[in-house]
């Protein structure tokens, strides 16, 4: 089979397109046959040897994704040959077959593309376990969401919208931000042109946001705390600016806020119930039409690398992905 494979760590110029062994599914495993796998920005820190775990070699990036069962392992009985499911996986997506664990593979909605189904999961379930299980968001709220119109931020912006808090959008550019108005953002800031501080002051009244979702890190982390509300919850989502933030401990004692990480990989290990019952909300809403991945741009798995580059160059917008058809 087809696949890209990261052979040493480093940018995305040193994968190669090859031809790999078809991995046989171990038992509570499934062998899937992927259609599409969607891109993410962990998925350019593991090929760099930056993120939390580094892979053996060889191995292809690659954790979101969406196919159709090939084969199934032993003590596997909720599914079988021919099942079309989505999932989530370390590594290993950008290949023409890969192996999931049954435990973290789900039946793909009628009604939702495989492209869909790749670029569902991560990201949402991310988001939701952020403002539902770690932050607690409430009714009337006002959340400010950093790189909003990335994959993981305009999930952020749907669901905070549903569970009917105020957004404030920030990210890079006034493209960037037509985009979030576009899902309903209330108020938009260019973190670039603007200052976030007095921005985030002069739209709240002075009484700052009560909650910060932060997939972006660097110094605009701790721009954004410097003015967050009484009580704020301020979620460590990622680093997407590429520098891990060294945040004056001193700013959530004056504002008697906390700083919170959010993990949902970990989070999908450790609590599966309650990770089910968040991914069964999700796709209920998804069914209502209430919220749908924002797709920018589709790649052939021979481009995955160019893919990667456009994803670390912040040159996309919502989600990309990998399209095994094309």
């Amino acid at each position: 089979m087809k696949a890209i494979v990261c052979n040493k760590f480093g940018a995305p110029d040193i994968l190669q397109y090859q031809e790999i062994d078809v991995p046989s599914p171990k038992e509570g495993q499934l062998l899937i046959t992927v259609k599409a796998c969607s891109v993410n920005f962990p998925d350019t820190l593991i090929i760099q040897g930056k993120y939390q775990f580094r892979p053996e070699f060889p191995f292809s990036p690659g954790s979101d994704v969406a196919g159709i069962v090939a084969e199934v392992g032993e003590n596997v009985t909720h599914f079988k040959v021919g099942d079309e499911v989505v999932g989530f996986i370390p590594f290993g997506g950008f290949a023409e077959k890969a192996i999931v664990n049954a435990k973290d593979c789900f039946p793909k909605p009628n009604g939702m593309s495989m492209v869909n189904a790749s670029a569902f999961l991560l990201a949402y379930g991310t988001s939701y376990h952020a403002l539902k299980d770690r932050a607690d968001l409430q009714e009337g709220e006002t959340i400010l969401i950093l790189g909003a119109s990335g994959g993981v931020g305009l999930t952020a912006l749907e669901l905070a919208k549903l569970m009917g808090a105020k957004v404030i959008a920030a990210a890079s550019s006034a493209e960037k931000l037509e985009l979030c108005k576009q899902f309903g953002a209330d108020e938009v800031i260019n973190y670039v042109e603007e200052s976030l501080k007095d921005r985030i002051k002069e739209i709240t009244n002075g009484k700052g946001v009560d909650v910060i979702f932060d997939p972006v890190g660097g110094h605009f982390s701790e721009l954004a705390l410097r003015a967050i509300a009484w009580k704020g919850r301020h979620l460590v989502i990622g680093f997407a600016n590429g520098e891990i933030p060294k945040i004056p401990i001193n700013l959530t004692l004056l504002k008697g806020a906390s700083i919170v990480g959010v993990f949902w990989g970990a989070f999908a290990q450790k609590e599966p119930k309650k990770s089910l019952e968040n991914i069964q909300q999700l796709l209920k809403w998804f069914a209502k039409g209430a919220i749908k991945p924002h797709i920018d741009k589709i790649y052939a798995l021979k481009n995955g690398p160019i893919a990667l580059e456009d994803m670390m160059q912040r040159k996309t917008k919502g989600k990309i992905v990998i399209d095994m058809e094309l």
